[in-house]
């Protein structure tokens, strides 16, 4: 049996830290949902798991980069912060001054410079890194202390609000969603998408001579990435708004509200930001020369670097990314809020690389996934949330949290040493 379990994992290819992070996902949905009696794998709970997991999974995927060159990044949670408060500001304190009071460019000029902002301060970040020698560790500990204060000098220490409501759209809320019919295309093209890079992954091992799957098993893989993308919408589309949210979204959407219409909030608009930040980092990961540099430079420094890769502008880039990401996730993390204030991002960072490290990137460089660190943030949310369903105190979150790192990184040794690698 156990045999035959191996065999067919090893036909269809799937990664086994790969079904061990999604095996441990599933039991604490299970567990969770059962000690509260059934109220953990509700879609309303569903879809809050999913948006609260959207920005820490968007910094884990460039933080994966990060550790696999060998560093780290403590100033992420910081940043995020500093970023935030500033885009807060400008939205509310500088752009309606100049543009006027609700102008529709204010959340778009918020935005991008939101990533302009991470992509220049971790571009600075990485270049004392790499060119001054400083450690990373160092570097971005001096980063976590500095923009935390920063933060506190942009308004005095004063919260921001309201942000731009176009703005918070990308927070999610019953608002920001896609709705039922674009979230059924959503889930559709994204199936197409995953179908179509099987299929041509399958193709291009073929034309260059090597050993393909067995049909059956791309069959197999194929039903189970529709089966779950199509799976997550229609969860997410289970769940229906109510209150006096169902008017606001009715008028949005051009409906008549009546007793008898269903309104759902489908996918969130911060998980869609993470799916197509997952997938691109993940081509830029696998397609892209960049990526092979990141992989190459991780696994042997010195070696990459006789092979002719300019590994100090690479530690440039990789920081410079990570930056952008983090921009990108302040964007969302104010969004969701809806205000700013100089909590915003605290421990982030800590998050971050228990995302990226539960989801199997090895802190001694060379390897780690994008979909691990997505996943490990999931695990992380998943049992914050859980905790906090059943009344577990904040600081026993901590310490549950704290030993699951701990284990995870010990597994992740014990299984290297079983594979060799």
């Amino acid at each position: 049996m156990k045999d035959s379990a191996k065999k067919f994992v090893n036909n269809v290819g799937l990664d086994p830290r790969l079904l061990g992070m999604i095996g441990a996902l599933v039991v604490l949905w299970v567990v969770f949902d059962l000690w509260t009696g059934g109220r953990f794998l509700t879609p309303r709970n569903l879809f809050n798991i999913s948006v609260q997991t959207s920005s820490v999974a968007i910094m884990a995927t460039g933080m994966v980069f990060v550790i696999v060159t060998r560093n780290i990044d403590l100033s992420v949670g910081s940043m995020l912060g500093f970023i935030g408060m500033t885009v807060a500001a400008l939205q509310v304190h500088v752009l309606p001054e100049y543009l006027g009071l609700g102008n529709g460019s204010i959340w778009l000029i918020a935005v991008v410079a939101a990533v302009l902002m991470g992509l220049v301060i971790g571009g600075i970040q990485g270049w004392v890194v790499g060119y001054l020698t400083v450690p990373a560790f160092i570097v971005t500990l001096g980063g976590l202390l500095i923009f935390r204060g920063a933060m506190w000098w942009v308004t005095q220490g004063q919260t921001v609000a309201p942000l731009d409501p176009t703005f918070k759209l990308l927070g999610g809320g019953a608002d920001g969603t896609l709705g039922e019919k674009l979230s059924w295309g959503f889930g559709l093209f994204a199936s197409f998408v995953a179908v179509a890079m099987i299929l041509m992954s399958r193709r291009r091992k073929s034309n260059h001579g090597f050993v393909v799957k067995p049909a059956w098993a791309e069959g197999t893989l194929i039903a189970i990435a529709v089966g779950l993308t199509l799976g997550f919408v229609w969860a997410l589309n289970s769940y229906e708004i109510a209150g006096g949210a169902r008017e606001r979204v009715a008028e949005q959407r051009g409906l008549v509200l009546t007793d008898t219409l269903s309104l759902n909030h489908g996918v969130a608009i911060p998980v869609v930001i993470l799916l197509l930040v997952t997938v691109g980092m993940t081509f830029i990961s696998k397609r892209t020369r960049f990526g092979r540099y990141v992989y190459a430079t991780g696994g042997n420094p010195e070696a990459a670097e006789l092979s002719g890769i300019n590994t100090r502008m690479l530690t440039v880039k990789v920081f410079a990314l990570m930056g952008a990401l983090t921009g990108l996730s302040a964007v969302v993390a104010s969004a969701r809020l809806g205000s700013v204030d100089v909590g915003l991002g605290t421990l982030d960072e800590l998050r971050v690389i228990a995302a990226a490290v539960i989801g199997g990137t090895a802190l001694a460089g060379g390897f780690g996934t994008i979909y691990g660190a997505v996943i490990g943030a999931a695990i992380m949310q998943t049992l914050q949330s859980g905790m906090a369903s059943v009344g577990v105190d904040a600081p026993l979150q901590n310490m549950v949290v704290g030993f699951v790192l701990v284990l995870a990184v010990y597994v992740d040794i014990v299984y290297r040493r079983k594979v060799g690698v």
